[in-house]
Parts: structure tokens; sequence; C-alpha cells
């Protein structure tokens, strides 16, 4: 293996790292929160903290599934848009919220084990993506949302 490969095996590597770090602190934002101040709404949209984890979930679900799976939205029983996905249902628990997450990570984890960073996947209406390329758009929305979330816990936590 050259030196090129060892360099592609690492940037893999921490790829996955980063977006495990952000999976696990996303969903720690919910810890010893009341079912009440998960739903809490502090902000004029109808973002809260339960709502970010079942949004970023959807989100995984959306490139994980539909781009790189190939599995339409109607076929995997998602909501259509980003609004939609933060919208909680009556029966949507932290229990509930955080199973679903959980099971998300783990279907993407399965869908991407055997591909290269640079395979094309073509699943999603915008068009054909790299791997890399998904990687670094849930990278990115992770890491965008759990600032978000940082600061919802804590005006959550402040009351």
């Amino acid at each position: 293996m050259g030196s090129y490969d060892v360099l592609l095996d690492d940037e893999r590597v921490q790829l996955d790292a980063f977006v495990e770090e952000y999976r696990s602190a996303v969903e720690g934002t919910l810890d010893s929160l009341t079912e009440e101040q998960a739903r809490r709404r502090l902000v004029a949209s109808a973002t809260t903290l339960l709502g970010l984890v079942k949004h970023v979930t959807w989100m995984q679900r959306v490139w994980f599934e539909q781009c790189v799976g190939g599995e339409s939205l109607r076929a995997l029983g998602l909501v259509r848009s980003p609004e939609e996905s933060f919208r909680l249902d009556a029966d949507d628990t932290i229990a509930s919220v955080t199973a679903a997450h959980q099971e998300a990570c783990s279907t993407a984890r399965k869908a991407v084990a055997d591909l290269p960073l640079d395979a094309v996947v073509t699943g999603h209406q915008s068009g054909p993506r790299t791997l890399r390329w998904v990687y670094l758009q849930v990278l990115r929305e992770l890491a965008q949302h759990c600032g978000h979330a940082d600061i919802l816990r804590e005006q959550v936590l402040a009351d």
C-alpha cells in the first residue's frame, strides 16, 4: 500500500470519527431533560431540542438511505422538506426520537461500509455526488445543529 492509500484511509477514519462525535453530541443534548424541556420552544421557529434530533435523523436518512441507498423519500416514509422534519408528533418522546436516531446511524454505517469515498452515489434529487461530498454535507449539518442544540439546552437549563 502506497502512502497515498494510507492518507485516504486516514481521511475515512477521520470523517467517520467526526461524524460519530457529532452524532453523540446532538443526542447528548437531550441527556437529563424532561419531556417538556426537550419540547420547549424558545425561538420563533419550530426548533426544539427534540425537534433538532428528529431533524438530524431525517437528514441522515436522506443522505445515506436516499442518496447513497437509492430509496425514495416515499419508500422511506420520510417527510419531503427539512422544515417538516422538525415537527414533533404527539407520540414523539426522548426515548423514541433517540432510538430512531440510533437506528438511522446504524443504517447509515452499513450503507457506506463497503464504499470508497470517491464512489458516486445518485439517489438524491439534486444529482450525483461522491460519498466524500455526502460525508462533508452530513458533517456540516451535524455541526451546525449541534451548535443550535447547545444554545437551546443552555436556555432550557437556565429556566
